[in-house]
C-alpha cells in the first residue's frame, strides 16, 4: 500500500519536493473557519515557516473546507494531492482505533488530563500516521466537549429520536446508545444542517457553537466534559522527505511552537466561547447528575468497545494513562 501511495504522490512531490534549489510553495487544506482558533494557529505555522526559510517553503492556508472538504484531507495528503493538511484525527478511527484515542468518553474531562494521555499515545500516533505515509508535525486539543440541543434535556430519554451530527465513529456511537439519529456532517457544514433541520443537535466544545453562531437554530448547551478530541497537522511523508534539513528543522521548530501555542488558546477560548454562548442567549450550564451518571455508563461500554479494537498498544495507551 505505501508503494501505491509513493507513486501516486510522485507527480505532487516533484513539484513540491524537489529539493532545496529552488522555492516550494505547499498549500494547506483546513476544515474549519478562518476565525477559529485552530485555523489561526495554523495561519501562525505558515507564517512561521514561510519567514523562518526566507520564503524557500511557502505554506498558504485554506481554511473552511475550501481546497478539499474534512472527511478528503488525510487522504488528499497522504496521495500527495496536497502537501500539507490538519484533520480532525478521530474522524478516522474506522480506520485505526488509535486515532480515536483522544474519543474515548470521559476517560479525561480536563486540559492536565487530557495532556498526560497525550503524551503517552503521541508516539504511538506518529507511527500510525507515518504507515499511512503521513508524517506527523503537531496536533492542538479542542476544548471539552458539550452537548448542544434545541430543547431542555434531563436524561438519555430526552434524547431518543433527535438528529444527531456526527464527525466519528465515537459520535455516531453515542447517536446509536441514546436512541439518537446520526447524521453525517462536516464542521464547514453544520450551519446549513442545522438551518434546514438535518441536524437539531450535536456534541461538540463551546468554540464549534460560537464560531458557527448556533444560538441562531439551537437553545441549549450542557457542559459533560466529554472528551477533547485534537487536530493534527500531517505531511505527506514523500513531500517531507524532499525538503532538505535545514529546512525540516524550521518547520519542526514552528510546529513545536505551534503545538504549545494552541494548547494555550485552546485554554483560553473555553470560557471566553461559553460566555459567547449564554450572552447570544443559549442556556448554557452542566449537565444534571442523572444525566452525567448516565452518559458516564454509556462511556464504559464506549470504552470496552474500543479496547477490544485497539488492541494492544490501545490498552498499554489506557492503562499507563490511569497508572499516572
Amino acid at each position: 500500500m505505501k508503494a501505491v501511495w509513493t507513486l501516486m504522490a510522485a507527480t505532487a512531490v516533484t513539484i513540491v519536493g524537489a529539493g532545496a534549489a529552488t522555492a516550494e510553495k505547499w498549500d494547506m487544506p483546513m476544515a474549519y473557519a478562518a476565525t477559529n482558533f485552530h485555523s489561526e494557529i495554523g495561519a501562525d505555522f505558515a507564517k512561521c515557516v514561510t519567514d523562518g526559510t526566507g520564503g524557500k517553503l511557502e505554506i498558504v492556508t485554506h481554511p473552511s473546507g475550501s481546497l478539499f472538504k474534512g472527511n478528503e484531507i488525510k487522504r488528499a495528503v497522504q496521495t500527495g494531492q496536497a502537501p500539507i493538511g490538519e484533520r480532525l484525527l478521530s474522524a478516522h478511527q474506522n480506520e485505526n482505533p488509535l486515532y480515536g484515542v483522544d474519543s474515548i468518553p470521559f476517560l479525561v474531562s480536563s486540559f492536565d488530563e487530557h495532556e498526560k494521555l497525550w503524551k503517552i499515545a503521541e508516539p504511538k500516533i506518529t507511527e500510525a500516521l507515518a504507515e499511512d505515509n503521513l508524517h506527523y508535525l503537531y496536533s492542538v486539543p479542542w476544548p471539552p466537549q458539550g452537548l448542544y440541543f434545541n430543547k431542555a434535556i434531563g436524561s438519555v430519554a430526552d434524547m431518543k429520536g433527535t438528529k444527531f451530527r456526527s464527525y466519528s465513529t465515537a459520535t455516531a456511537r453515542m447517536a446509536a446508545l441514546t436512541g439518537m439519529l446520526p447524521v453525517q456532517v462536516e464542521a464547514a457544514e453544520l450551519s446549513q444542517a442545522l438551518a434546514t433541520g438535518v441536524a437539531e443537535a450535536f456534541i461538540s466544545s463551546g468554540a464549534t457553537g460560537y464560531d458557527r453562531k448556533v444560538w441562531e437554530h439551537l437553545s441549549h448547551f450542557y457542559e459533560v466534559d466529554a472528551w477533547l478530541p485534537r487536530n493534527a497537522v500531517f505531511v505527506n511523508m514523500d513531500a517531507w522527505n524532499g525538503l532538505d534539513d535545514a529546512t525540516r528543522t524550521v518547520v519542526s521548530n514552528c510546529a513545536a511552537k505551534a503545538q504549545t501555542n494552541g494548547l494555550a488558546r485552546s485554554q483560553e477560548y473555553t470560557q471566553f466561547t461559553v460566555d459567547g454562548l449564554k450572552e447570544n442567549g443559549m442556556t448554557v450550564e452542566r449537565a444534571n447528575p442523572e444525566l452525567v451518571k448516565e452518559l458516564q455508563a454509556l462511556g464504559e461500554i464506549m470504552t470496552n468497545e474500543w479496547l477490544e479494537t485497539a488492541g494492544d498498544q490501545g490498552k498499554e495507551i489506557v492503562e499507563t494513562y490511569k497508572s499516572m
